[in-house]
């Protein structure tokens, strides 16, 4: 069956101005789609006209020979022929609404977390228990921690729901959990590169070159002290023709957090030599992934859901020393593909103030995750014992660098994530055809969109109906016949051709009218059955247009 992706093309790019996750993960997924989908033919539902033109070159620079498709918003319709529709995000709501002027059983939805702690995801993730969500949808939770966050959402919206409406019956979409992908083959490089790049670090062979790679944001992705001092520590271990150097890359949203890292390193980590790679630049990506020895990614910030950056560094053949944190504990196996180091936070009960200052827009989104993140706590003197293991054990790095190559080429790799993103969506063609059946659909499908002549129906004096006898305004049909053609010229008329129907069918009504006056279904009884409605509809323009006029 075929199935569609929601294509916005600033969703699958990192070339923008604002590199985040989400936009490495969206683009990481549209290029392993191209590459691994078993798809006939490629369909984007696209928000403007113009995207479709981006997604069908995107569909050809991949090599791909197969049809590219794409469906606008007035054409929605058309998914009914369609199995899923793919989104990347967690607002389903909004796009279940949407489907349900076409019938809740139309097509199945499939969302995607990324960041669950921001107010717009969080509210995203409330609303499918209030938004016509149905259980041939799919929310995908990238790791078992964001999954717990996303029921721990869900649980506490149904306890509001209960208390306040006494619901009864809630209905969930699936919850599976497939993590985000790697292009494995974008890491491997060969020893001519790894030298190149390391003698452009100034790094000998005596160097161990630690990385880190990621958001250089202290409130945002992983506060840096915990590593500065571990690594300074773990450097009294080698011997004195070695020395270390940890290397950035990544981005600092501004000035001001890059001179707080740099007055940071100084204070924590006074000896250790540090360099940093612009994120932004493919060279410096090649360079950092290419002349490490150890990742190194100590998150603590609830902006994390799934954290790609340590599934890279597996592919690069690179043990780890990582945080315990959310979406780390699903990609590193603890003493397997590196280590996973303690992490500490406050428990219920004790973030209440936080939330409220979140909540009442007190404190921004950023300050909102940088509180939080301040207290959570990683453990430094486990992190150097990581360390100073590595550092000083290369046969354990060669170890663990081999068992982390190997799981990310079998776990991690695109080839193997979008076969299973296709199982998913076909599994739940199968649950909406098993159960579609039992889904009637409603008059007023989407409540707060409905047909505003049912909702505005108290505010005219009368409602068109067939028995409404009209007649000519005009003595003349051919003087009718002018005022309508002058009057489709003018702007503040023609503005709304789109619902208007044709000038031969206006004209035919017009020319019903010639020698006497008719009732409403008289004038459409000539009508073609798919016709109808808008022609009857077209009476009250006609009307407003004062070329008809209703008669006793």
């Amino acid at each position: 069956m075929k199935n569609a992706i929601y294509f916005h093309p600033e969703a699958y790019s990192t070339n923008g101005p604002k590199l985040m996750g989400r936009n490495a993960a969206g683009e990481g997924f549209l290029r392993g789609y191209f590459a691994h989908s078993q798809a006939q033919s490629f369909t984007a539902l696209v928000p403007k006209a113009e995207y479709g033109a981006a997604f069908a070159e995107a569909v050809k620079v991949a090599g791909r020979q197969e049809p590219a498709i794409f469906v606008t918003k007035a054409a929605l319709q058309r998914l009914v022929n369609y199995g899923s529709v793919f989104y990347p995000g967690p607002g389903l709501g909004e796009h279940a609404w949407q489907r349900a002027l076409f019938g809740h059983a139309s097509w199945s939805l499939c969302g995607i977390t990324h960041t669950l702690c921001s107010g717009r995801a969080m509210d995203a993730v409330t609303e499918l228990l209030t938004a016509p969500v149905q259980p041939w949808d799919a929310l995908i939770c990238t790791s078992s921690a964001g999954k717990d966050a996303v029921q721990r959402l869900l649980q506490a919206q149904a306890e509001f729901l209960v208390a306040r409406l006494g619901a009864q019956k809630l209905v969930l979409p699936k919850l599976p959990i497939i993590p985000l992908g790697v292009h494995c083959s974008d890491f491997v490089f060969t020893q001519e590169q790894r030298r190149v790049a390391r003698q452009k670090l100034g790094a000998t062979d005596k160097t161990q070159i630690v990385l880190f790679a990621g958001r250089l944001s202290f409130h945002a992705k992983a506060h840096p002290l915990a590593m500065f001092q571990a690594l300074e520590a773990a450097s009294r271990s080698l011997a004195d023709d070695e020395d270390l150097l940890l290397v950035q890359f990544g981005q600092f949203p501004n000035k001001h957090i890059e001179n707080a890292f740099t007055a940071a390193a100084h204070l924590a980590a006074p000896s250790l030599r540090i360099k940093t790679l612009d994120g932004s630049q493919i060279d410096n990506r090649n360079t950092a992934w290419s002349a490490a020895d150890i990742f190194c990614s100590l998150s603590d910030n609830i902006q994390e859901t799934f954290g790609l950056t340590p599934v890279e560094a597996m592919a690069a053949g690179l043990p780890a020393v990582v945080s315990d944190w959310d979406g780390y504990k699903d990609s590193i196996r603890n003493g397997v593909d590196g280590f996973r180091i303690p992490t500490l936070m406050p428990g219920a009960g004790l973030g209440t103030d936080l939330a409220l200052r979140h909540a009442l827009e007190i404190d921004s989104y950023d300050m909102y995750c940088g509180y939080t993140s301040s207290l959570v706590a990683v453990d430094v003197q486990a992190a150097e014992r990581a360390f100073t293991t590595l550092l000083t054990d290369k046969a354990l790095r060669q170890r663990m660098a081999k068992a982390a190559r190997l799981r990310a080429c079998e776990e991690f790799d695109w080839s193997v994530i979008i076969p299973r993103y296709e199982a998913l969506w076909a599994e739940l063609a199968e649950i909406r055809k098993a159960q579609a059946k039992d889904h009637p659909r409603s008059q007023y499908p989407w409540p707060a969109r409905m047909d505003p002549f049912h909702g505005f129906a108290s505010y005219p004096s009368t409602l068109l109906n067939p028995e409404i006898r009209f007649c000519l305004v005009d003595p003349k049909l051919s003087d009718a016949l002018i005022r309508l053609e002058a009057y489709q010229k003018l702007d503040m008329v023609n503005f709304v051709k789109a619902i208007i129907p044709s000038d031969n069918e206006l004209r035919s009504v017009l020319s019903g009218l010639k020698d006497a006056a008719h009732s409403a279904a008289e004038l459409v009884g000539n009508v073609e059955a798919d016709r109808k409605a808008a022609v009857f509809r077209a009476l009250a323009w006609l009307a407003k247009m004062n070329l008809i006029r209703a008669v006793s």
